[in-house]
Formats: C-alpha cells, sequence, structure tokens
C-alpha cells in the first residue's frame, strides 16, 4: 500500500507546530522561573539529594519543618505513591548537607537531620545520598551544552558537504525540529510536575541528534537516487513520496524495535533512568517522525517554491524584452 505523505505536507507541519508552540511557551515560562529552559537539577545546579524509606505514610509538611530547623529551607520535596505494604518513600533535594568528617567528633548537619526524622516520623531505610559540589554542578552544565553544541556544528556541516543545500538545509530544519520538540516537552514536564534533568539528559539528547539524523540521511539518499527519473512523467513530489515508501517499512521497522526496548525499559527499569530512557524515547519517536513526514515534505515544498520562483522570472524577463522591443 503506497501512502502519499507529500500530498498532506501541511498536515503534518500543523501538527509539529501544535507540539512545538506549546513546548516554546514552556521554554520561555521555565526561563523566568528557573533561570534555564528546564528546570536544572542536582548534577548541574550542586547540592545534596537524599532518599529514604519510611514504613508508613509521610506528610511533606513534616518534613519541611525538620528540615527549616536546621536551615534547610527552601528544599525540593517529594513523596512517592504508598506502596502496597505502606511503605513510602520522600526524596529530598537541598543545598549542600554537611557530614561529619573522620576527625570531628561533633554530630553533622546529616545526622542531626536523621535524628530528627527518626523521632518525628519514626525509623527509615536510606535509599541513597548523593552530594554535588556547587562548583562541579555548573562545570559539568557548560560541558553537556558545549558537547551539544559541537555535535549539531559537526552534524550540520557532515551535511552541508553530503548534500546539495536545500537538501541540508532541510535535513537541519527536520534535526532542530526534534531538538525543540524534547526540549520542549521537558520544559512542561518541568512546569507541570517538578521534572528536573540531570547530566544523563543531555546524554540522550546527544543521542537522539544522531538517530534522527541518520534517519533523514536514509530518505534523502532515496530520492537523491531517484532524482534521476525527473521529468519521466514524474514530479520532485513525486519521486519524493516514492522514495518515502520504499524507506517507511524499514524507518518504522528500526525505530519500533528501539522504541519497545525502551519503553520495557521505563516500565520496568529503575528510578534513577526513567528520565533518561524517557527522553530517548521520546526523542527517538520524535525524529522517526520527522525523517518521514516533516524533511521530505519540506524539502519538496522547497523545490515547488524555487520552481514557482524560476518560472515567475522567466515570465518577468519576457515581458521585459517584450516592451523593449
Amino acid at each position: 500500500m503506497k501512502v502519499d505523505i507529500v500530498k498532506y505536507r501541511w498536515f503534518w507541519f500543523g501538527f509539529s507546530l501544535l507540539v512545538l508552540i506549546p513546548g516554546l511557551i514552556a521554554v520561555g515560562i521555565c526561563l523566568m522561573q528557573y533561570g534555564a529552559p528546564i528546570k536544572l537539577g542536582l548534577d548541574f545546579t550542586g547540592g545534596t539529594k537524599l532518599e529514604y524509606r519510611f514504613p508508613q505514610e509521610v506528610k511533606i509538611e513534616d518534613v519541611r519543618n525538620i528540615l527549616d530547623r536546621h536551615n534547610l529551607d527552601g528544599s525540593n520535596i517529594q513523596v512517592s505513591k504508598v506502596a502496597k505494604d505502606g511503605s513510602q518513600v520522600v526524596i529530598i533535594r537541598s543545598k549542600a548537607i554537611k557530614e561529619r568528617k573522620s576527625s570531628e567528633t561533633k554530630l553533622s548537619q546529616k545526622e542531626l537531620v536523621d535524628n530528627d526524622l527518626k523521632q518525628a516520623l519514626g525509623d527509615f531505610q536510606i535509599l541513597s545520598i548523593d552530594t554535588v559540589s556547587p562548583i562541579i554542578g555548573p562545570e559539568l552544565l557548560m560541558a553537556g551544552m558545549l558537547a551539544l553544541v559541537f555535535t549539531l556544528v559537526g552534524i550540520v556541516l557532515y551535511i552541508s558537504y553530503r548534500f546539495k543545500r536545500d537538501y541540508a538545509i532541510c535535513a537541519i530544519i527536520a534535526l532542530l525540529h526534534d531538538v525543540f520538540i524534547l526540549i520542549g516537552l521537558f520544559s512542561i514536564f518541568s512546569l507541570v510536575w517538578g521534572l528536573e534533568i540531570d547530566s544523563l539528559f543531555i546524554t540522550a539528547a546527544l543521542t537522539v541528534v544522531g538517530f534522527s539524523v541518520h534517519d533523514t540521511i536514509v530518505v534523502f539518499d532515496r530520492i537523491r537516487e531517484n532524482s534521476k527519473y525527473l521529468g519521466k512523467n514524474k514530479s520532485f513530489g513525486d519521486i519524493a513520496n516514492d522514495s518515502i515508501n520504499q524507506t517507511l517499512v524499514r524507518s518504522i521497522n528500526t525505530s519500533m524495535t528501539t522504541l519497545i526496548t525502551l519503553g520495557t525499559l521505563y516500565l520496568f527499569g529503575g528510578e534513577t533512568t526513567k528520565n533518561f530512557v524517557g527522553a530517548m524515547f521520546l526523542g527517538i519517536a520524535s525524529g522517526t517522525y520527522s525523517s518521514i513526514f516533516v524533511a521530505s515534505s519540506l524539502l519538496v515544498w522547497w523545490r515547488e517554491l524555487s520552481k514557482k520562483k524560476k518560472i515567475n522570472s522567466t515570465v518577468t524577463n519576457k515581458k521585459e524584452l517584450t516592451s523593449v522591443a
């Protein structure tokens, strides 16, 4: 069955804008609230992240009161759903909490907090303690952003060398489309659910960028191969549509196997990798969509505009020659 993708290009463009516009609005709100496009996690801001499991349900207000007494006001506190056995996980993100050094005998700030939590809420199990220096955090963010920028520049240079100008520009637009959709969706998640990103998000974004370009290049290569039939009762739109259909099954099969794996990891993997796997899932789904429906449709639209411009220019020149004669 042949799918006429180019014919409905305005639908695909509209669908992309329907996702992009709310995402860009969310990015703007995040910039005003958090000073970053997405709420940054402990890896980038520095501080301490504590995870406790209590045998019973816990109220956030009780935990916050204890933290305030130890000059940890403004800490972010999250609680999980109550498990079947009645236990509940509490996640605390705060400025760096001091721990006792081996040479010290006085109770540390961390031990004082633990003692107060135990007295007020009962025994608990410490699941994890992560502390990042406020100096290392910004350096890690800068290194991640530089890696993303260098990757984008390298891919842009390669595509510009590998294809003609219109192919390259459309591939780059499709690539930016995927990056903005991923960032926009995570900005929305930050505003709605308070989601924070860590260094793994940069890794996911880099992987998504590579996957998106890879899929687009496969489709564009087929269009270029089939361009030899241009003019033989076939327009460029027909050739692009045939090329997309020839690579459609391959693209979907490749993406589906990856998405099934990522979906399984998201549902049954650990909590610490959920944001990374979720970013990969959304990014690869967006990359597959843009390669099939956006990049090629954009290329056809570009060629049609160029053709109309050339025809209008020719007609104008003929009129000028006629008027002179």
